[in-house]
Order: structure tokens, then sequence, then C-alpha cells
């Protein structure tokens, strides 16, 4: 799903962790959505999932762009999962100049993680890291995306901004968690 919401002078597009229809959930009326599936067969997907090649990214990429060039501009773009996977793609395309609408001055990735996919690793094979500013949030007890698979995109970032909690899958909003979005944004 990509929206929009007004934190700084312009909206941050948000891409959360469901965007293309993933299948049924079992004893649910609603479909699970994702940005890519790395199960190109069982159209699934799963963070730890090696994969060779996936399904969807492309279509994921262009929904993002036709948000961004529909309701943008967009100071910066936060992602959550799945999406903030796809918020780290985004960033190096950006930063390497392949999406020309893409002028996040920021990005925030909750629970976020580097794809195992095989043919994504393109993105994070750049010889420097990227400069866009980043805030990083993750739980120590997600049990979804573990706080390791979360770690190893910290790299990919230059000065990566931290903020742990000692929680799950979900995005803190504790007064003390506020500060930290608060100063973060304060500088756009």
């Amino acid at each position: 799903m990509v929206g929009h919401i007004a934190l700084t002078s312009h909206p941050v597009v948000i891409v959360s962790g469901q965007g293309q229809e993933n299948g049924a959930v079992p004893g649910s009326d609603e479909s699970p959505r994702g940005w890519w599936f790395s199960d190109t067969q069982a159209r699934s997907f799963d963070a730890r999932q090696q994969c060779q090649a996936s399904l969807g990214l492309e279509e994921s990429v262009e929904a993002v762009r036709v948000a961004v060039r529909s309701m943008g501009p967009f100071d910066g773009v936060l992602g959550f999962s799945q999406g903030a996977a796809l918020v780290a793609m985004l960033c190096s395309l950006q930063e390497h100049n392949q999406e020309p609408h893409l002028q996040f001055r920021f990005a925030i990735l909750v629970a976020g993680f580097r794809s195992a996919c095989t043919e994504h690793q393109q993105f994070y094979d750049a010889h420097a890291p990227l400069v866009i500013p980043s805030l990083h949030v993750f739980g120590l007890e997600d049990q979804v995306i573990p706080d390791r698979l979360s770690r190893e995109l910290l790299p990919m970032f230059q000065e990566p901004r931290v903020l742990t909690h000692p929680g799950g899958h979900f995005v803190p909003a504790t007064s003390a968690h506020r500060q930290t979005y608060k100063e973060f944004l304060e500088r756009f």
C-alpha cells in the first residue's frame, strides 16, 4: 500500500508491508499482500527465503513512481517490514540516478531488511554507503524480521540513525519513541 502523511513541509510517502495480493490467509477474509514474491510458484514471500528471481518488484517500483508523480512532491519515505526493504531499494535507485522522480530527503525504515533474492543484490553492491539520512527502527523481540536482519541493512547507509525497542513487529509509539522521530524529522 502506498499512502502519504504530512509530517514535514511536504508529505511523506508511506510504503507499508503490503503491496500486491499474495494468496489467502487461513481464517481471514483478507488476502495478504507483498511488494514482491520470493517464491514465484506459490506467490508467497518470506524475508529469510533465498531465491534467484522474484516476482512483482518492477510493478511495485512503478506503483511508487506513479504515487510520487501524482501526489508528490514528498520530503521523505517511510516503509514497514517488506515495505522498508523496498524503501532501501528505492533509496539506492535514487542515489544512483536511476529514478529521476524520486527526490526523497530522508528515509525511515521500520523492521527493514536486505532482500535475500539474488536479483536484488544490485541494490546493495554500491561502493559507498547511501548518503540519504535514514532512521532505522526495529524490535529486539521481532519474530517476523529478527533484529539481526534489520542490522544487516545498516551498512548500506552512511551514518544511519537507529532506534530499537524491546518489542516485536510493530511501529513503536511511546513518548520516548515519538521524541526520537521528532528529533530526526526536525532536520527537514
